[in-house]
């Protein structure tokens, strides 16, 4: 895919880091639900920088043990950074469904928000909504 991009539109790691840094903030731990390993590597990350992969298949409802994997990294992240600002990035291949169904089930299912009004937050937040309708179904009927 990359090959096919000119190098002003590629989008790295190194680029990540250096838009957090230019907007003053910190990323502390990167959460990739993709299910391969082609996309870059632990190594092009900041050594100082958190890193789990939970290998997650697209086009289908995460299952209950990569949700309960995904709520004790958040959960584990944040109570270890109480005292701090540092942000926790996830994606997926696009940053939509898998990562839209994962962040909403944990703002539903750990914070109590309800269905609708986790998964307007993320869309509003990510700038484009989810849009595999299996997801939002399985979300509102939590």
């Amino acid at each position: 895919f990359e090959q096919n991009l000119l190098p002003e539109e590629r989008f790295s790691p190194h680029d990540l880091i250096r838009k957090m840094q230019e907007r003053k903030e910190e990323l502390g731990l990167i959460i990739d639900l993709t299910y391969t390993t082609r996309y870059y590597g632990r190594e092009e990350l900041p050594p100082t920088l958190c890193y789990s992969k939970i290998l997650t298949m697209g086009h289908e409802i995460p299952n209950r043990k990569t949700f309960l994997r995904f709520r004790y990294l958040v959960r584990r992240f944040l109570m270890a950074n109480k005292d701090n600002d540092k942000l926790i990035g996830v994606h997926c291949t696009h940053g939509l469904n898998r990562t839209g169904y994962l962040v909403c089930r944990y703002l539903i299912d750990v914070e109590g928000m309800e269905p609708n009004a986790a998964i307007e937050l993320f869309n509003t937040s990510r700038g484009h909504p989810i849009e595999r309708t299996n997801y939002i179904q399985d979300l509102q009927r939590r």
